[in-house]
């Protein structure tokens, strides 16, 4: 069967697009962060909220940014972030470039009172898909992306170095590219994409993100049920996205299912191993294996100098864009990757959270797009209760 065209976006969305399968919910106050490109080619969807933006402005240094920063976040997946992840790298792919990425992620680590994480000290790292730094052209809407991303390595792994490597151009060779450069770089154990496109095979493209003994994230997506690539992927852990919210139970917090997370079954790549026991009702590839906070409504914060139609400093960003690189960072944290692959969350299922309610909208067979106990297509197998489960 002939891959389908491919047109790749980053998924920092602040609310689910029009899908298919279910009408548009986007929060009302957003703003687009790039325009539509050809086929082939990333076009970001970012969507920043802009009915907080008075807010934060006013936000730093005195008072907290609005959004979960990182105290809120490793409260709610119960996570090791103060003694965990030193000297294991998160690399973090992207397109173009942010030229203010290492200020802005001062900026953030300051306001939250996370350790300086600097080229000087050794800690952050940017360099172009050949591993140079002959940086691509800058990007408004991308830098949004890239700021989402490394903010929240540095919020669930703050011991964590964190490498950003640049593609040249959204187009999927760039990109790919960009990923077998961070996979080649010493110390790197997950490489985080937060983009993707409609369904594909890897026979096409899966060399870029066939790296064993490294943990490869891809966001599920951001328009309700269908699949989409690379979390389609067999080499990656596909993430999709929930509604986080305090709550006065042991745990301390809820989740449902965000109706804006992607999910489906690939037409092109074969199943995990594991996931057989789960009764996905795919015969290929699932998606997703395992989610996190991606609501807008329950965003987090991001701190972004790189203004952009009219916005900059502190916002607050959802979608799946998020979810990925906080699991890329819990398999920092988690320090297994060299003896495990995809397949090891299916076999420690009990050290996740199971989400159990909420929908992405309708498909054929119910656990595609609706919550359930066990394994659901928005929310897969769950949300880290721990790093067990990586």
């Amino acid at each position: 069967m002939a891959t389908a065209a491919l047109a790749a976006i980053p998924l920092a969305l602040l609310g689910p697009a029009v899908g298919s399968s279910q009408a548009a919910v986007v929060h009302q106050a957003t703003a687009h962060s790039c325009a539509t490109v050809k086929p082939g080619f990333a076009a970001c969807k970012a969507l920043v909220r802009t009915d907080v933006v008075a807010v934060q402005k006013a936000a730093s240094p005195n008072a907290t940014p609005s959004g979960y920063g990182p105290a809120s976040l490793q409260s709610a997946y119960n996570l090791p972030s103060a003694t965990a992840g030193a000297g294991r790298t998160v690399a973090i792919v992207d397109a173009y470039d942010d030229p203010t990425a290492e200020a802005d992620l001062a900026v953030y680590r300051s306001q939250f009172g996370l350790p300086a994480c600097t080229t000087a000290n050794g800690c952050f790292k940017k360099i172009d898909q050949t591993g140079g730094t002959t940086y691509p052209k800058k990007d408004g809407g991308w830098a949004q992306e890239i700021s989402l991303d490394i903010d929240m390595v540095s919020a669930i792994c703050p011991n964590c170095h964190i490498l950003l490597v640049e593609a040249k151009s959204s187009s999927f060779a760039n990109l790919g590219a960009a990923v077998n450069r961070a996979a080649a770089t010493a110390g790197v154990v997950a490489i985080s994409n937060s983009y993707g496109g409609s369904d594909a095979a890897d026979s096409t493209y899966g060399s870029y993100y066939n790296h064993p003994g490294i943990a490869v994230t891809a966001s599920s997506g951001d328009s309700g049920y269908g699949a989409s690539y690379p979390a389609s992927s067999h080499y990656v852990t596909a993430v999709g996205g929930t509604t986080l919210n305090t709550a006065s139970n042991s745990r301390g917090w809820t989740e449902t299912a965000w109706s804006g997370a992607g999910s489906g079954c690939s037409s092109y790549n074969t199943a995990l191993t594991s996931a057989a026991s789960f009764s996905t009702g795919c015969s290929k590839r699932a998606e997703a294996d395992v989610s996190a906070v991606a609501n807008p409504s329950t965003g987090v914060a991001v701190y972004d100098s790189t203004a952009y139609q009219g916005l900059s400093g502190w916002l607050v960003f959802g979608g799946t864009s998020v979810a990925s690189p906080v699991i890329a960072s819990v398999y920092g944290l988690a320090g297994n990757t060299a003896s495990i692959d995809n397949n090891y969350p299916y076999t420690h299922s009990s050290s996740l959270w199971d989400v159990t309610s909420g929908s992405n909208g309708s498909c054929p067979t119910s656990q595609w797009c609706n919550a359930r106990v066990g394994w659901d297509g928005p929310t897969g197998l769950g949300t880290p209760n721990g790093i067990g489960a990586f």
